[in-house]
């Protein structure tokens, strides 16, 4: 059986919340805050880019991309 090349995706979720709680000083309640803002911001981008693209009001790139594809 060969070694995965790379970390597993365990390992990198495990150094990715290591990295959050430093960033906030180890307070963990902090933590948790600043990732469901961030969560609640990338949710709120999702939303626009869907409005955006089902009112087929897409950006020009976007529309040539389509366009190409076709």
């Amino acid at each position: 059986m060969s070694e995965p090349a790379s970390p597993s995706v365990s390992s990198l979720y495990e150094q990715a919340c290591d990295q959050a709680i430093a960033m906030c000083d180890g307070n963990l309640r902090s933590t948790i805050k600043v990732l469901i803002m961030a969560n609640e911001y990338l949710e709120a981008e999702l939303r626009e880019l869907q409005a955006t693209v089902s009112s087929d009001r897409a950006p020009a790139r976007l529309s040539r991309a389509n366009g190409d594809a076709a």
